[in-house]
This record gives structure tokens, sequence and C-alpha cells, in this order.
């Protein structure tokens, strides 16, 4: 009896784990971008611009902190977790949303247009979520291909949709002013899921609305 009495005790001393939240990314740290900027400025060795370049090192740790790379403080996943009920399933294309990301090999901008759709499921998002889950997933570092893919999982995630494309085009600066310098120079990439992967006629009609040439 004694037994049975204390392993009841040690149950009931148990207590519920609350749910885990989800954090919100933490971002740039402006302190440390402030001391990387100084630090640039002087292995660079340019002395003849002092005055110019008094503010320099905060002007660059605000615009990286704030503007450039800011979209590591946003989750895509929560931009696009307000959802209505969709009534039909038709297919929703946002277009020529433009963007500006960091090409993570050369620190490099690269800037276009990205073209999102899907087909809904149970539900729909508002149209502008998309272009701010875009720039979430853009202002970070970043691959093009890995843009891609990201902005079509983030979709998928959020939405559950019968289908979800992406199809993004840019100018990649680390091309068009160093190595190559092929200025005008484009790359296309896309990424599908669901329904997009299987029917072609699907795609053909994504690509035909978005732009492209479809033979």
């Amino acid at each position: 009896m004694a037994r049975r009495a204390g392993g009841a005790s040690r149950r009931g001393s148990r207590r519920r784990r609350a749910p885990r939240r989800t954090a919100r990314p933490a971002g740039p740290d402006r302190g440390r971008l402030l001391e990387a900027a100084r630090r640039f400025l002087a292995a660079i060795g340019e002395t003849g611009l002092r005055r110019d370049m008094r503010k320099t090192p905060a002007r660059v740790a605000d615009a990286w902190n704030g503007e450039i790379v800011s979209g590591y403080r946003s989750d895509p996943g929560r931009i696009l977790s307000r959802t209505i009920k969709a009534q039909d399933h038709d297919l929703v294309v946002v277009r020529d949303i433009p963007f500006t990301s960091v090409c993570v090999h050369h620190l490099l901008p690269f800037h276009g247009t990205a073209h999102v759709a899907y087909l809904p499921g149970d539900r729909l998002v508002g149209l502008s979520k998309i272009t701010r889950a875009v720039d979430a997933l853009s202002r970070r570092l970043q691959l093009q291909e890995r843009l891609t893919r990201q902005v079509v999982e983030a979709l998928a995630a959020s939405l559950r949709p019968i289908g979800a494309a992406c199809r993004v085009e840019a100018e990649h600066l680390c091309m068009s002013i160093r190595g190559a310098r092929k200025t005008g120079t484009r790359v296309v990439t896309s990424a599908y899921a669901g329904r997009f992967r299987t029917s072609p006629a699907l795609r053909s009609e994504f690509l035909r609305l978005t732009g492209a040439r479809v033979r």
C-alpha cells in the first residue's frame, strides 16, 4: 500500500509542460555590424575621405541591420498564418514582385522579380502577405535557388495548398561588377510543389501567366 501511495504521489506532482512557443528570430546585431564596418574601412586604407567617412560605419550598420538583412527578424510562417476559408480552388498568381537580396558568396546584391502562384486547398491568404513573405526571405544572405525553394515551402507549410510554384528572375552584381562582368545577364530559377510538379499543363499555365516563353 505504501508503494502505491508513493507512486500516486509522484505522478500527482508531475506538471504538464506548456506548449512551446516559436521564438521570434533575433536578427542582426547592430553593435557587431558597426564594429565590422569600422574594421572594413580601416582594411581598405582610404585616408583622403576621412571627413566624409566619419558617419559611414553607423550608416552601414543601420542599413544592414534595419533594411538589407532585416528579413532575419521576420517569420514567413507568421506572415502567411492569417488566412480565410477558400470558396473556390482556382489558380492564384502574384507576379512581378520586386526584391533585393544579398548573395552569400561575395556579399553583393542580386535583384529582380519573383512570380508566385498557388492552387488553393481549404485556405486563402491576402495577396499582400505573399509579397511580404518574399521580402522576409529575400532580405537575408541568400542563394537564388534557395530563395525560390523557400518561398514554395513557406506557402506549402502555411496554406497546405493543392500546389505551389515560384519563379525568380534576377541580376547578380557578382556577375556584373566582378568576375565575368556581364551586365544585364539574368538568372532564372523555379520551384514547384504538389500539383505543379505532376501537371505539365498547370506548369505551362503558370509560366504563361508570368511572362515566360512557353513552347
